[in-house]
């Protein structure tokens, strides 16, 4: 099991990467409430409140994400590449987490099907099973070593967590 640095190496603008139902929304939230910073969810400000997940238009997107960089502190989730560059130039530090495939499809079957509320949802909406989930689930089963790289390319501190259970053993470690 790996040693993690502090908590506070990490500063307060935190970029958290990795694949969908890896565990980023439920980790920024607690890091949010550990250092009592903003935790910012980029499927909620890509996807329109109160809609099945309708995307917004992508400049209003782009207007809301430049705008959440912005503020002094925040831990941000999420991937949209395309945004990278200006995210990772306002961050003072990244986490990236992943996890099998499989698991993470387990998840989101269990957080659609039984959880009303959780850490990332779109406000107003109910989740549903959708097809183009479990497709997307599928195609980015190998696409964390692009976050990593991506990651790694910066001077930031970094953490990689390779499973849950490591995200889980950071969580122990900076007391979330």
């Amino acid at each position: 099991m790996q040693t993690f640095q502090p908590l506070a190496t990490f500063g307060r603008r935190i970029v958290i990467m990795g694949p969908t139902n890896a565990g980023k929304s439920t980790l920024a939230v607690a890091i949010g409430k550990k250092l009592d910073i903003p935790a910012i969810h980029l499927d909620q400000l890509r996807h329109l409140p109160n809609t099945d997940w309708q995307v917004r238009p992508d400049a209003e997107f782009h207007a809301l994400h430049d705008a959440a960089i912005l503020e002094a502190d925040w831990v941000m989730e999420g991937n949209y590449s395309v945004l990278m560059p200006q995210r990772f130039a306002r961050a003072t530090g990244i986490i990236v987490v992943d996890d099998h495939y499989l698991r993470r499809f387990s998840r989101y079957l269990r957080r659609t099907l039984l959880e009303k509320q959780r850490a990332g949802h779109l406000p107003g909406n109910r989740d549903s099973v959708k097809w183009e989930m479990i497709s997307w689930i599928w195609k980015t089963r190998n696409s964390v070593g692009r976050y990593h790289g991506f990651a790694r390319q910066t001077d930031l501190p970094l953490v990689f967590c390779s499973s849950l259970r490591e995200v889980k053993a950071l969580g122990r470690a900076w007391n979330l």
